[in-house]
């Protein structure tokens, strides 16, 4: 992955992730992450301002993914920006930026895990995400 599209984000699910596979079998999640950030709006008062993502995982992530998080899990993404676009049945354009993940963890700092060690590969090929590539309209 190239240092100058990367990002890494803390937030929480707003969603369960959902699964589903491509025509070749490449398992795919989506997940919706919301993360905040305070902005100072007075005398010692602050207000938190939520922004919310789409996030985007390929293969063996994935399904770990799909079999391990739920809403509402305190979770830290670490991925790049794909900007798309797409035009709907009426002939509307629209565009959007998502993430597409290279790791998913659980922030530990509000919840303790068990890690179960997978076989590698899993349902979907190898590579990374980068090697993917899906003419789909995001979620």
């Amino acid at each position: 992955m190239s240092n100058d599209n990367s990002v890494t984000l803390t937030g929480n699910l707003t969603r369960d992730p959902e699964a589903r596979f491509s025509q070749s079998g490449l398992a795919i999640a989506n997940l919706g992450l919301a993360v905040n950030s305070r902005r100072k709006v007075g005398d010692g008062q602050y207000e938190d301002e939520p922004n919310f993502f789409n996030v985007t995982a390929f293969g063996s992530l994935a399904e770990n993914i799909t079999e391990s998080l739920t809403k509402g899990m305190r979770v830290t993404v670490f991925g790049r920006l794909r900007w798309r676009q797409w035009e709907t049945d009426d002939g509307q354009k629209r565009s959007t930026v998502e993430i597409i993940a290279e790791s998913v963890a659980p922030d530990l700092r509000w919840a303790t895990v068990s890690v179960t060690k997978t076989s590698g590969g899993g349902g979907g090929g190898g590579g990374t995400p980068a090697d993917y590539e899906l003419d789909e309209t995001p979620f």
